[in-house]
């Protein structure tokens, strides 16, 4: 058993501990909200928006991007258990922001290994054992934090599947101060009608 399997597990005891009456908790969300946003381990959603167990839904991805899946969640979200607002929310110094589509399909295709960044760009190991099938999928990749944000709250506003009442805010994690900053044109693109 690997050190990080036995610290999870002792983590999960301590947690059970304490666990009280959590088990009651109804299962859609008790704040009848949502959040999109990226899985990077510096953005904490419970604590930069305040929530509990059982409070609200997030939904995690590289970039918080509004792909395919995400989408599927917040539908789930809204017409199984639900949520009434929605939020976009990146961050800055974002990964996502550090390679394109092409560099991590020419990455891929070198080797599986885990690959390493400097001033100078992406390297690999070159170990071998690559596969070209990265050159074959929408990386969602940032170049912009702000326009990303607009256009994953507009694709999302897009979406047939999305009722019209349902607001979509758009904000930027700035992971230097843990503040949210709006992004006004995303917000208004995701306006309840």
């Amino acid at each position: 058993m690997s050190k990080t399997v036995k610290e999870v597990i002792s983590a999960n005891a301590a947690y059970v501990a304490n666990f009280g009456d959590k088990g009651e908790l109804p299962m859609p969300p008790g704040r009848k909200f949502a959040i999109l946003t990226c899985m990077d381990a510096r953005l904490d959603p419970a604590k930069y928006a305040g929530l509990s167990e059982g409070d609200a839904h997030v939904i995690r991805n590289a970039g918080g991007r509004a792909s395919d899946d995400a989408i599927r969640s917040l539908v789930i979200s809204y017409k199984l258990l639900g949520t009434r607002e929605w939020f976009v929310i990146h961050h800055t110094d974002c990964g996502m922001e550090t390679f394109t589509n092409e560099i991590m399909g020419d990455l891929l295709s070198r080797s599986l290994k885990s690959a390493s960044i400097d001033a100078s760009g992406w390297h690999d190991s070159n170990a071998g054992g690559g596969t070209t099938d990265g050159k074959y999928i929408n990386w969602l990749t940032i170049s912009d934090n702000a326009k990303s944000v607009v256009e994953d709250v507009q694709r999302i506003r897009s979406s047939p599947m999305v009722p019209s009442d349902i607001p979509i805010y758009g904000y930027i994690y700035d992971c230097k101060t843990g503040k949210l900053m709006e992004v006004p044109e995303a917000t208004t693109a995701g306006k309840a009608s």
